[in-house]
């Protein structure tokens, strides 16, 4: 068992990490699964990867459903109070603490953007969708897992399915919208100032809500060098944040430790320059919000 857990650990963490959206708790999972598997009876088991894959999302469901409990987290203020502080310190003995540059490395490798709109599934539409579309596991497994027929996850799968592709927006300017706000991420990554006002209308204006800074009450910046120094000043986000469809319209989101954490709605003038850019932090506000992918 020893043997095969370790052949199969890089499968089984990609399948966690893709579940979980968090490194860390990707870790937490396969350290819990292997104890399961060491004090388990597997004499009669045929197929070894595929029970394991098995007791490997059944530990990623149960942390999924308790989830929620730890949304309204604070953003890690880049003090090393926040979350991304924290969340390694519940890992398992043996488990190091995940490496923040592996997290993303990982996360750009499977997609900012699918992580994100992850994150807005349900643990059941979540779990059909990666283990059936990313790991070709058989509807009937998933069944039995989430105590479901195979035409009801079937059904979860397509659900979720639509979510992640995103379907056409009838916003015909979308297309364009949508290089602008490819530029604009590319920009604050890179932390080209002058690529970033380029993208600004004269009169833009940035708010932001209490939860994003944080401060005590929302706060509304106007011009574009102090929009764009905003921007800037959020660099180590951008390194965790994916293009997608807030309500339908072109934006951005942002998820930390497999959650998310911010989102940017924009509002563009006719000739396609950005006249407003709405920061969204407040878990409510996160909570009203339908994130989709981006169809082509």
């Amino acid at each position: 068992m020893a043997q095969r857990f370790e052949q199969d650990r890089p499968r089984l963490r990609a399948v966690a990490y893709r579940i979980l959206g968090s490194l860390a708790e990707a870790d937490d999972a396969l350290q819990d699964a292997w104890l399961r598997a060491d004090r388990a009876d597997t004499f009669e088991v045929d197929n070894l990867s595929g029970w394991l894959t098995t007791v490997v999302a059944r530990v990623c469901l149960n942390m999924l459903r308790t989830r929620d409990t730890r949304r309204e987290e604070p953003l890690d203020d880049g003090t090393g109070r926040g979350p991304a502080a924290t969340a390694h310190s519940v890992t398992g003995v043996g488990a190091p603490p995940a490496d923040p540059a592996e997290e993303v490395q990982l996360a750009d490798e499977v997609g900012f953007a699918l992580l994100i709109v992850l994150d807005s599934l349900g643990p059941a539409e979540r779990l059909a969708f990666v283990l059936h579309d990313m790991f070709d596991v058989p509807f009937g497994d998933i069944a039995a897992m989430l105590d479901k027929t195979p035409a009801a996850i079937r059904q979860l799968a397509s659900r979720a399915r639509r979510r992640v592709r995103g379907v056409p927006a009838p916003d015909a300017d979308l297309p364009r919208r949508r290089r602008a706000v490819d530029a604009y991420l590319a920009a604050t990554r890179g932390g080209d100032f002058d690529a970033l006002v380029s993208l600004l209308h004269p009169d833009v204006v940035l708010r932001a809500d209490a939860a994003v800074v944080p401060t005590p009450e929302p706060i509304a910046v106007t011009g574009v060098e102090q929009v764009a120094r905003g921007a800037m000043a959020s660099m180590a986000r951008a390194r965790l944040t994916g293009v997608v469809l807030v309500d339908g319209r072109v934006g951005l989101a942002m998820a930390e430790n497999g959650r998310l954490r911010v989102v940017l709605r924009f509002t563009f003038a006719d000739d396609g320059l950005i006249t407003g850019i709405d920061v969204i932090a407040e878990p409510d506000r996160l909570g009203e919000l339908r994130i989709s992918g981006i169809g082509a």
